[in-house]
């Protein structure tokens, strides 16, 4: 199976699934593919069992195996999924909440990996699964910040009050760059290639989060100047693409947070300064390209994230560090949001924000990206394991509760 037959492979269940999704179940599309995904993983693996002379199902997991998940993630959809969702933000509103979203994206981000891996550790020794401390605070990094393509697509599927909305956005589409930095120095002393410096770790955050997000903003406010000085949508439907993929690999080259110069470039993009440059029928063919973009990707790499099952080991003696997992991380999830619900409860009147921002911060593809970086080991497989456990619980439960829940908040008194 060559790569353009397993992509062609891919969008067909996207488009089939999408279709049944729409026509029987009502869910969320991203859960609806994440669901998809698992089900064919599951597929595949009862086929094998019961028909083991079979080649071709082996063959075909085989294949799957090999997918480069991380590349995929991070050096072919993130650059587009960020710029399609940083133009949903609202930026007057994000400028009015810049203290709350780098709080929660930087100090949130760090206590969570406190509380997560020291718990995680303590609980792994209780059931006398072998995890060191320092394994255990890698876990934590990779699944502290929350995804900006699962938040994103959750949020905007229901009408929450612009505060609460612009904190969950903006926090998820700039916490990965801490989070990121943090993974990097702690997966160097647990593997014994470097030693943690908080200073260094702290100006790395500085350099390349700043850097990035003045890169990407001062790239799109050129490329709006541009888009004003002519008329013609294909061309500065063009543009949009070069943006997008020109500031996540050039400030990538330049050691930038990739990530956060094209949420930067996409922000500014989305603004009313953007929709003033474009003129005719620009703006509704650009925002309805990247409209079709964001549901697109969004859909297959959820579908992805189903299928990856097929690549993550399980054993049965590590079931009870797992479950342990999804209520430890939640738990963090709840104590750093807590401050910022009291506040925002008490100086705006918010209904029961600790219990939306706690339960809105989903965990997606890059902590599996992430995850599937580490290098093989003895612990390996158990953080793969784990994360899977509460990426997969994180789409799906949260995923699937969090608009009902907060239709029930907005009723009650």
């Amino acid at each position: 199976m060559t790569p353009f037959e397993l992509v062609a492979a891919l969008m067909t269940v996207v488009a089939l699934a999408g279709w049944l999704n729409v026509k029987t179940l009502h869910l969320p599309h991203g859960v609806a593919m994440l669901i998809a995904g698992l089900a064919g993983a599951g597929a595949l693996f009862a086929l094998q069992r019961l028909f083991p002379q079979f080649e071709g199902w082996r063959e075909l997991s085989d294949y799957i195996n090999r997918i480069d998940f991380v590349t995929t993630v991070t050096g072919y959809m993130l650059a587009f999924l960020l710029f399609a969702g940083a133009m949903q933000v609202d930026l007057g509103e994000m400028r009015r909440r810049w203290f709350s979203v780098s709080a929660l994206a930087t100090l949130g981000v760090a206590g969570s990996i406190l509380i997560v891996g020291t718990g995680l550790w303590l609980i792994a020794g209780w059931l006398g699964v072998p995890l060191p401390l320092s394994w255990a605070l890698v876990f934590g990094a990779l699944i502290s910040p929350t995804d900006p393509v699962a938040v994103l697509a959750t949020v905007r599927l229901v009408k929450l009050s612009k505060t609460l909305q612009v904190i969950l956005q903006g926090e998820a589409l700039f916490n990965d760059g801490v989070g990121i930095v943090a993974f990097m120095a702690l997966l160097a002393l647990a593997t014994g290639a470097g030693e943690v410096s908080p200073t260094r770790a702290v100006a790395d955050v500085l350099v390349q989060a700043l850097g990035g997000l003045v890169f990407g903003m001062a790239a799109s406010w050129l490329v709006i100047r541009l888009m004003g000085t002519l008329d013609d949508f294909a061309v500065e439907v063009s543009m949009s693409i070069a943006l997008a993929m020109g500031t996540y690999a050039a400030a990538q080259a330049l050691h930038l947070s990739g990530a956060i110069a094209v949420v930067g470039a996409g922000m500014l993009f989305g603004g009313t300064r953007a929709k003033a440059a474009m003129q005719g029928r620009t703006e509704a063919y650009l925002m309805g390209f990247w409209i079709l973009v964001d549901e697109i990707l969004n859909a297959l790499l959820f579908l992805l994230l189903g299928v990856e099952l097929i690549a993550v080991p399980f054993y049965a003696h590590q079931i009870g560090l797992l479950l342990a997992a999804i209520p430890l991380v939640l738990i963090a999830r709840f104590a750093v949001v807590l401050p910022w619900g009291a506040y925002y409860r008490v100086r705006h009147s918010e209904k029961r924000p600790t219990l939306i921002l706690g339960w809105g911060g989903l965990h997606g593809a890059l902590s599996l990206a992430l995850a599937l970086t580490i290098p093989q080991g003895p612990e390996r497989a158990l953080i793969l394991s784990i994360t899977y456990a509460v990426v997969a619980f994180s789409i799906t439960v949260q995923g699937l509760t969090f608009t009902p829940l907060v239709k029930w908040v907005q009723r009650s008194r």
